[in-house]
């Protein structure tokens, strides 16, 4: 938990990284940047696809709406804020010379997105409308 909280506090001050052991190579960094922007662009398109559901899908029962727009945004959201801690404790990683950590989040998210994947596929072949 404690070492939760020094990352928390590192995503709010990253110039403190510096203290963190020696400076890595910059194309390290920069490809540690480059993954933790492409979590962000995928978290981006969970919050997207949610509010999609949301909006452009009225014809389905209000539970099953919401249930699957609610589901994309809280995997868009844990998403979002698993790149930042991932960024940070990879960046502390590689200063320390140490292995990169490892995750079991992207289990978690393919697992939730197919899981959405999965209700919309049973909802559509059910034609599970609200009876407009």
């Amino acid at each position: 938990m404690i070492d939760f909280v020094k990352d928390v506090r590192l995503w709010f001050a990253p110039s403190r990284l510096k203290d963190e052991g020696d400076t890595p190579d910059y194309r390290f960094s920069l490809a540690n940047e480059r993954t933790f922007l492409a979590w962000i662009r995928t978290a981006l398109a969970l919050v997207g696809g949610g509010f999609a559901v949301e909006q452009f899908l009225p014809d389905l029962r209000w539970g099953v709406r919401v249930g699957m727009a609610f589901a994309l945004l809280a995997v868009g959201a844990a998403c979002a804020l698993r790149a930042v801690n991932h960024w940070v404790r990879c960046e502390r990683a590689m200063r320390r010379h140490e292995d990169l950590p490892l995750s079991r989040f992207p289990v978690v998210l393919s697992l939730g997105v197919g899981l959405v994947a999965v209700a919309m596929v049973v909802v559509s072949l059910l034609g599970w409308t609200s009876g407009r």
